[in-house]
């Protein structure tokens, strides 16, 4: 049986520095977020997510403003637990395509951001998680996504305190020095490859 590892992390931790060094290794590597947006552009999709909103969510050539979408949910909770009523579902059904395609691995690594905020943890064997002090992921978030600091902290606000999914994970890894993430990253997956 295949087993499956949680990666996460708050906004700026590293989790996709880390999920692209262990998907390097030859590990399956599935990122959530990702296949999010792709299952998003499907049209039927597109059609039942515009119909969530009173306003129109599309742009010119007929795609999902994202932008758009997440002022519109930021402050509506309601219309943000519609949206992920549509998407997580369909998210849950690729995956587990995705797992039997690769039913072969002992293991394979799901790395989503929100891991924790949407119960997605109690799907998984172990979680490895990605930490960061706060200021460092203010700062990188804010170079990454050309961010305010005030965006970067509003998005900090909506996940999980860091000591909370500290207590949650069965590893966690502090990335600030890059050779130090790698050689903690590679002891983890010598336990994890462990039958």
């Amino acid at each position: 049986m295949t087993k499956i590892i949680g990666l996460t992390g708050g906004i700026g931790s590293g989790k996709s520095t880390v999920a692209n060094y262990i998907a390097s290794k030859g590990i399956p590597v599935y990122i959530a977020d990702e296949e999010a947006k792709k299952i998003m552009e499907q049209p039927n999709i597109i059609q039942r997510i515009q119909d969530l909103f009173s306003e129109s969510v599309l742009t010119i050539d007929s795609k999902l403003n994202r932008k758009k979408i997440a002022e519109l949910v930021f402050n509506a909770p309601d219309k943000l637990q519609q949206l992920n009523a549509i998407v997580h579902p369909e998210v849950k059904a690729h995956f587990q395509n995705w797992l039997n395609e690769h039913k072969n691995f002992p293991f394979v690594i799901k790395e989503v951001a929100i891991l924790f905020e949407t119960g997605g943890n109690k799907d998984c064997d172990k979680i490895i998680l990605i930490t960061a002090p706060e200021e460092v992921r203010i700062e990188r978030a804010m170079k990454r996504d050309n961010a305010s600091r005030e965006s970067i902290l509003s998005r900090i606000k909506n996940q999980l305190p860091e000591s909370d999914k500290i207590k949650l994970s069965d590893f966690v890894i502090e990335n600030i020095i890059l050779q130090k993430t790698i050689l903690k990253t590679d002891e983890i997956l010598k336990i994890l490859a462990k039958p």
